[in-house]
């Protein structure tokens, strides 16, 4: 299906956003531009995505190698540190390797089904014990798991789920029915995340998520690699008491066994969209035994700052996660998950943009913060730490510009903008976008809750205009369907998976770099004004961001 094309929207407001840079020296552009080219991008992206770096896992060697390469590059720079005297920003974080037994599904009258780990169901424990068990905890299927009063939704009205293991579908709604929800635009409420939140906070034991590749928008093979391995999470006071006992997830084909087992049908699944569906309980009960490694360590968030010529006390910030995932299990032969893609392009981006603004002709007025974050991959958790611990005043942020897994496709005629609709930077990127002669698009799989995805949702949750892009689908040379094509084949056999690899002779290199000087565009013109960009109308951070102006 063709992508709906987003007209050029609020012009005069677009144009009027760029007027104050009018008085520019136009040679500020050229000569920041020329920085953003691509011997300097894939240079960086070469260091970063090595066998050297093993895959940028936090607490790893990696992590020591990548932090010490970013700290160099910003002194080379010339960038301040961003946190007092350091570059770095300490995050305390828990190191927790979970290895659960077999899965046990038993019916009241014994008979049992035994699930293999990875291959059928994954499971871990953000509690900080060393073994967690589980022993014949009745299983609910909760429908999605959802409870959102604005939509007059609740999954879990009149269920107690203490001491109970409930299932829950991926996504939302919307997703199979247009009506509910906001349709195909996945809301937070079908992140996982959210699943394994509610379910906690309503006391369940357990929760164990139905994946399915569509609703999920990735394959099995991705919750396999990303569970097989030791998870972070932030520290806690409580030691994350406040979790369900055991987080996991199981295929569809196991679900429908599972219903099978339970003498249920399948078609619960299908109900479980509907409105005014209740909580089934399936008569089994479930049983796992955990063992917990556990290593407290602290990983780094890393800042670097050009300050502003004339309001230095206001910032734009450019974010992007320095990290992947490591070492795992092997795949034809590779075991390390280098992340070339996903995101040595968006840390290699802050570097050129850095160089970027300290060569323009005429420097930014704003000061520009420039900020690669620790574990997106497990769950943007440098991205809360600092959102949490924000080493700038929130209401003297003007805004977010977040950089992450940019793809080698080539030029496109348009670029897509993430959660198109919540803020008025989308107005100054299609500016940018109009100056290239390009135009700006919605996201064509918004299901797949992109929004919620990466790091700029942190700071849209602190109240801070975050504006997250994408590699356009377009294709200038080779089309549509070309630019749709490798991005699936990317998702399908790259995505978090070993053969993430910088292969320079295979990468078309022009369209991230035209991408990165529109991104350049925009934030420069952000620079040089006085006003502060807002969230639209009818956008839940709207509110946030009003209060912490006030």
């Amino acid at each position: 299906m063709k992508k709906q094309l987003i007209p050029f929207i609020a012009l005069a407001v677009a144009l009027s956003a760029c007027s104050s840079n009018k008085s520019n020296d136009t040679q500020a552009d050229s000569l920041a531009l020329k920085a953003i080219n691509d011997t300097a991008f894939s240079k960086h992206i070469a260091v970063l995505a090595s066998d050297d770096f093993e895959g940028r896992k936090p607490f790893t060697a990696g992590e020591t190698k990548t932090i010490n390469y970013l700290k160099g590059e910003f002194e080379k720079l010339g960038l301040k540190p961003g946190n007092g005297s350091s570059y770095f920003q300490e995050v305390p974080m828990v190191d927790v390797k979970s290895t659960p037994t077999n899965l046990i599904l038993k019916t009241k009258d014994g008979n049992k089904k035994s699930l293999t780990y990875l291959d059928n169901f994954v499971a871990a424990s953000r509690r900080l014990d060393p073994q967690i068990k589980i022993e014949n905890s009745p299983l609910v299927f909760a429908g999605y798991g959802i409870i959102a009063p604005e939509y007059n939704w609740n999954d879990y009205e009149g269920l107690d789920v203490k001491g109970k293991t409930v299932v829950v579908m991926v996504n939302d709604p919307g997703f199979s029915d247009s009506t509910l929800f906001k349709g195909k635009t996945m809301t937070y409420y079908g992140r996982w995340t959210y699943k394994f939140e509610e379910a906690a906070r309503q006391g369940a034991t357990g929760v164990i998520i139905i994946h399915e590749d569509k609703a999920a928008s990735y394959p099995w093979a991705v919750v396999r690699s990303g569970w097989s391995k030791s998870k972070l999470y932030l520290a806690a006071a409580d030691d994350n008491r406040s979790s369900a006992l055991m987080e996991g997830w199981i295929t569809q084909d196991v679900a429908k066994a599972m219903f099978k087992q339970a003498g249920k049908s399948e078609d619960l699944m299908v109900q479980a969209g509907k409105k005014g569906f209740k909580p089934v309980d399936l008569g089994l009960n479930v049983s796992v035994t955990i063992d917990n490694t556990i290593k407290r360590s602290k990983s780094n968030n890393v800042v670097g700052i050009l300050p502003g010529t004339k309001r230095p006390d206001e910032y734009i910030i450019y974010s992007g996660h320095w990290d992947h995932l490591g070492k795992g299990e092997a795949v034809n032969g590779d075991s390390i998950y280098n992340g070339a893609v996903d995101n040595a392009t968006g840390t290699a981006a802050l570097l050129v943009l850095a160089d970027a603004f300290k060569k323009a002709k005429v420097k930014p007025e704003r000061s520009i913060m420039f900020l690669a974050v620790t574990a997106e991959e497990q769950g943007l958790l440098g991205s809360e730490y600092y959102a949490s611990n924000p080493l700038v005043p929130v209401n003297k942020t003007v805004a977010d510009i977040n950089i992450d897994a940019m793809q080698a496709s080539g030029k496109t005629k348009d670029i897509i903008a993430v959660g198109f609709g919540q803020s008025e930077l989308e107005d100054y990127l299609i500016a940018a976008a109009k100056k290239q002669g390009r135009v700006v698009v919605k996201d064509s799989n918004p299901s797949a809750g992109f929004y919620f995805r990466s790091d700029h949702f942190n700071f849209a949750k602190v109240g801070i205009p975050a504006l997250y892009t994408e590699t356009g689908d377009e294709n200038v040379e080779h089309g549509l369907a070309y630019g749709k094509a490798h991005k699936e084949e990317y998702t399908k056999n790259r995505y978090h998976a070993p053969a993430d690899n910088f292969e320079p002779a295979k990468w078309d290199f022009s369209g991230m770099i035209e991408d990165l000087r529109l991104l350049f565009d925009v934030g420069y013109t952000l620079s040089n004004e006085t006003t502060f960009p807002g969230w639209k109308k009818g956008s839940e951070f709207k509110a946030i961001r009003d209060k912490s102006l006030l």
